[in-house]
């Protein structure tokens, strides 16, 4: 293959992705808006009550066929008004194609299973559900899926402790895994001075010598 023709294919691809994008643009007209999105993605943002309309378009409409739902997941925002965005990412395979939906919603918002369109959306949606605590309706058995039961809170959640609130052990005398509340053997401390072996040395020793009153000068105390 020569330059001429290389050049040549590669313009076809080009007008062949713009055309499929304008297709799946035209069809989410009414539905969807187009995000912006690095390596031209296509990447489209709709509301709550639309979304279920713009995922069964997207698999039923044979020119795009967006046959199979690669992933599920959530993302938390706590400091917006609609705290929480979900995303859809469908793969055509046929053309070779992705496309990635995503849907602000308001935490407590039900949104509506999709396992009706992709039977793929269980485990997924059961995960989002156990992570973030977004409810999802008329979903197969919406149990939680990685935390054990009786579990307290959703741990992908901003506001989430990183130690959590419970912690597991096996208790002799019952015989069984029992929880209490996390007990630190030491509290988080908040070092105001650089590492010895890093950083401004200057600093590190007035920091010494202002926290345990330790008089101690660069090449002081070092070597036996």
């Amino acid at each position: 293959m020569n330059k001429e023709d290389t050049l040549n294919e590669n313009t076809s691809n080009i007008d062949e992705d713009f055309s499929f994008e304008r297709s799946v643009s035209k069809l989410l007209a009414n539905l969807a808006e187009r995000v912006q999105s690095i390596n031209g993605q296509l990447v489209y943002r709709c509301e709550l009550d639309k979304l279920f309309e713009t995922l069964v378009l997207l698999k039923n409409t044979e020119t795009l066929n967006f046959s199979q739902l690669t992933d599920l997941t959530a993302v938390d925002y706590p400091d917006r008004i609609q705290r929480f965005e979900l995303v859809y990412q469908l793969l055509s395979i046929e053309n070779n194609k992705r496309v990635r939906i995503i849907c602000p919603i308001d935490d407590g918002q039900i949104v509506p299973s999709i396992t009706s369109i992709y039977k793929s959306a269980e485990w997924p949606e059961r995960e989002v559900w156990d992570m973030y605590g977004l409810f999802f309706s008329d979903h197969p058995d919406l149990r939680r899926l990685l935390t054990d039961y009786g579990f307290e809170g959703h741990p992908l959640r901003k506001d989430f402790p990183l130690t959590g609130y419970v912690e597991a052990r096996y208790d002799d005398i019952e015989k069984r895994v029992a929880y209490q509340p996390v007990q630190l053997t030491q509290e988080y401390r908040d070092f105001d001075f650089l590492s010895p072996w890093e950083g401004d040395q200057e600093l590190v020793y007035s920091s010494l010598n202002r926290i345990g009153d330790v008089k101690i000068g660069p090449g002081e105390g070092g070597d036996a």
